[in-house]
């Protein structure tokens, strides 16, 4: 089987993650590649093509920065892009993160008479666009070019779930969201490789860890107010900032005596700096299932959350703590807060069973695209199918 994805991908491919959907689909092109199928990435910020370890093939757009600024996305970008896609026939075409120009993709699908599957990033992808103004949009749109991706994306997208042969969610409240629309959806939670995970051993758990991009977007404002409200709380923040926003607070936490500001490490060392930490603290309002929760959990560590809790598993599996928007409740946990006996033990074994990407977790990965690859009429799914399948029958 021929697999295509897209989109800024080659760094996550080199272990230099942008993103938690740029990290998912890097995942995944690598463990299909390793069970032997064809894997080809169309990657618009490289210049030449070159092959990975794994045998994913890398390629470029030729020609996608030729033309005239304003007029080159429909001289050059758009039909670049669909030659390109149409050129590689795949038998499936994967896209991930809210993104006009997946209908290009769909549309070479439909041309070479392939499979197209879309998924879903955030939780704000199939949400109100109020909601997608108030914690996307006004924050990140800053000129009419950004407007002009805005509107489109508003039209094109919903009409993609509509369309596509298989639209997979993270977690059940995303497929409830999308049953209320009638649409089908297969629920396959975000996956980790934790066996190299380097992790401190009997660690002090001293300080509340931040992780992640320091932005508006993220309400890294809100982490400011934490940290400026619980000055006998110690914190450690990991990131860099990226907007106005970002820098403003950043800059005047520099003079907490209560916060370490790290900048962005590596990999490799958040996870180690995670490990050590007492609990993860999350301000972001909108989410879909955040990397950076499984890894904390993985780590044994509990995640503080301010708004997100991704289909209920916080408070399903006592896995940390959910404010519930209200930043007062969170200053009253972080206050009082103490890990529980076990606590790690129990996270470990929900990633164990949930997220870790171990054998169960790659056939169920393998199996999606194998069941949209020989179905001969676009596959229809029953409203009640989720991850795990049912497997009492076998």
């Amino acid at each position: 089987m021929k697999i295509c994805f897209w989109g800024i991908i080659a760094e996550a491919l080199r272990g230099k993650t942008g993103g938690g959907g740029e990290l998912q689909i890097a995942i995944m092109a690598k463990t299909l590649a390793g069970l032997g199928h064809e894997v080809v990435v169309v990657d618009l910020d490289i210049a030449d093509e070159f092959t990975t370890a794994e045998g994913i093939r890398v390629c470029p757009v030729n020609g996608y920065n030729k033309g005239i600024k304003g007029l080159r996305t429909f001289t050059h970008r758009l039909p670049g892009l669909y030659s390109t896609f149409a050129d590689l026939k795949a038998d499936v075409y994967y896209c991930r993160i809210r993104e006009y120009r997946h209908i290009i993709v769909y549309m070479a699908a439909r041309k070479v008479k392939a499979k197209f599957m879309l998924g879903l990033a955030s939780d704000l992808d199939i949400l109100s666009i109020g909601k997608r103004w108030r914690h996307f949009y006004s924050s990140n749109i800053k000129d009419l070019w950004g407007v002009f991706n805005g509107l489109t994306g508003e039209i094109v997208y919903p009409l993609l779930l509509r369309k596509a042969d298989m639209v997979i969610v993270q977690h059940n409240g995303q497929k409830e969201i999308l049953k209320e629309k009638n649409i089908d959806s297969v629920v396959f939670p975000n996956v980790i490789d934790t066996s190299s995970f380097q992790q401190i051993p009997d660690p002090e758990r001293k300080e509340f860890v931040y992780v992640g991009s320091l932005d508006k977007r993220k309400g890294f404002e809100d982490f400011y107010r934490i940290a400026q409200l619980s000055p006998n709380q110690k914190f450690k923040v990991i990131g860099s900032p990226r907007d106005k926003t970002g820098h403003r607070f950043f800059e005047r936490l520099k003079s907490f005596d209560n916060v370490t500001l790290t900048g962005r490490l590596s990999h490799e060392e958040t996870i180690r700096q995670i490990s050590g930490s007492k609990a993860l603290i999350s301000t972001s309002p909108m989410e879909g299932f955040p990397n950076i929760f499984i890894e904390a959990w993985a780590c044994g560590v509990p995640v503080l959350s301010l708004h997100v809790d991704p289909g209920g598993v916080i408070k399903k599996e006592q896995l940390g703590e959910i404010a519930d928007g209200n930043i007062y409740t969170l200053l009253s946990v972080i206050d009082t807060f103490k890990v529980t006996k076990g606590f790690a033990d129990k996270a470990r074994r929900y990633i164990e069973l949930n997220h870790d990407l171990n054998k169960d977790r790659v056939n169920e990965m393998e199996r999606l695209f194998c069941d949209i690859y020989t179905s001969r009429n676009s596959l229809k799914l029953e409203n009640d199918l989720t991850y795990p399948p049912d497997k009492s029958h076998q």
